[in-house]
């Protein structure tokens, strides 16, 4: 066998395991799947369910609707209030009720819900005489000013601050189309065609 060609072992193996009878089969892919390392492994199947989520808590919210997109596994991992509980908390959003053990996605969609409104409700600017401060004195600089209408004028138009929940790219190509975080309702969306 040390002296035949990469061939003729091959061959000789294929008729030996055609001779084989199952369990005798199961004994060699067994064997086989110890000594060959298995490649392109789900980790959320070999992890604990914990480490699962902990490396999924990392994640920002689009990212987990895009990781509900891979499989149904991780679609039922990344909706789990585990992790959208953290997202909504670190704005100060809390349920209005105490959910019950059964109900399973209420923080992902009380999230949702409050993008939703966001995106209804402008901020209110106060007015200027709320922010009147006492003795407080200009800094004075070395630095020669510049005229403020002729510096400011490519920024103040064109951009906007994005908030903490949207990445930069306003109309991502690798999203399906019914993303909660990135489109309108359907109608609102015919609206504005």
């Amino acid at each position: 066998f040390d002296k035949w060609t990469d061939g003729q072992r091959r061959r000789i193996l294929l008729d030996l395991l055609e001779r084989c009878s199952l369990s005798q089969q199961k004994f060699c892919a067994k064997q086989l799947q110890a000594r060959v390392p298995t490649e392109a492994v789900d980790f959320t199947t070999r992890l604990p369910r914990v480490l699962s989520l902990y490396i999924f808590s990392f994640l920002d919210p689009r990212s987990l609707c895009r990781c509900a997109q891979v499989s149904w596994h991780w679609k039922y991992l990344s909706e789990l209030d585990q992790l959208w509980m953290l997202k909504c908390l670190r704005f100060g959003w809390l349920l209005n009720f105490c959910p019950t053990p059964f109900e399973q996605g209420v923080w992902k969609k009380h999230y949702i819900q409050m993008v939703r409104e966001l995106r209804l409700t402008r901020p209110k600017t106060p007015c200027k005489d709320e922010f009147i401060v006492i003795d407080v004195q200009p800094v004075k600089s070395n630095v020669p000013e510049r005229n403020p209408s002729v510096a400011g004028l490519g920024t103040s138009r064109g951009r906007k601050e994005l908030p903490p929940w949207r990445s930069s790219d306003r109309n991502p190509t690798d999203t399906i189309r019914y993303n909660y975080l990135d489109n309108q309702h359907p109608i609102e969306q015919a609206r504005q065609a």
